[in-house]
């Protein structure tokens, strides 16, 4: 018995190199979320110490490895504000509160992270109101948070009530809605025990580690594709 390579059909061929590229894809993903979680958390332990700067400051310092820890004046819009649904914190499930916050030296609007509330009996606690005066506000000045893989389109032009539910934070897309320019980072919020949210960020992160498991499990998918397609067409015949 001998081995004789047999040409494949074009389906086997383009099947194969769709996985290879989807596996690769999901892989490589996952390996990002890794860099992204362990930057985060390396910030949070830089800034936690920090004093805060201003706005404009952090806007020219802020870099993939920087986050700074900020305070800023200004005005929350009291009309507009966002829901970050199907959040988990340790057992429960609920939502982050994201505010629209003018800042007094002008510039792009800002979002704010005003925390997690738990839902009670399928439903989320009431969202307690933003400040309708001028107000201090000091955080971390932060990327978006990542999403997943994002299914379907943007839902947010089809809501007519406020506050608006979004399975996933777009900085472009909210801009639109709301109809003014938006900073592309995020202000987290300093932990405040009277503000009746939940705001400790870093405990609840996936730890890098686990991603890269998820990355080896994506790319063991190439692997094995790429041998099945090997071990199919690379078949014994009679001599």
């Amino acid at each position: 018995m001998n081995r004789r390579w047999h040409r494949p059909g074009w389906f086997a061929v383009a099947l194969t190199l769709c996985g290879v590229a989807l596996f690769s894809s999901l892989g490589s993903w996952q390996l990002r979320r890794a860099a992204e979680k362990e930057q985060l958390l390396a910030a949070f332990a830089r800034t936690a110490q920090t004093a805060p700067v201003s706005l404009p400051e952090a806007r020219r310092t802020a870099s993939t490895q920087h986050f700074p820890h900020v305070r800023v004046e200004g005005r929350f819009d009291t009309a507009h504000a966002y829901l970050l649904d199907d959040q988990i914190r340790g057992q429960r499930t609920g939502v982050i509160v994201y505010g629209v916050f003018e800042p007094l030296g002008g510039g792009p609007a800002l979002l704010v992270n005003r925390g997690f509330l738990p839902r009670r009996e399928d439903r989320e606690m009431p969202v307690p109101a933003a400040e309708t005066g001028p107000v201090a506000l000091s955080g971390l000045y932060a990327p978006v948070p990542g999403s997943g893989l994002r299914l379907g389109g943007n839902a947010l032009p089809g809501q007519t009530t406020w506050p608006k539910k979004t399975i996933y934070l777009d900085t472009d897309e909210i801009a639109a809605d709301i109809g003014r320019a938006l900073d592309d980072r995020v202000l987290l919020l300093d932990p405040d025990p009277a503000s009746g949210f939940e705001r400790i960020w870093t405990p609840e992160l996936m730890p890098p580690e686990r991603h890269r498991g998820y990355a080896f499990q994506w790319f063991s998918f190439v692997v094995a594709a790429l041998a099945i397609f090997t071990l199919l067409h690379w078949r014994k015949e009679s001599s």
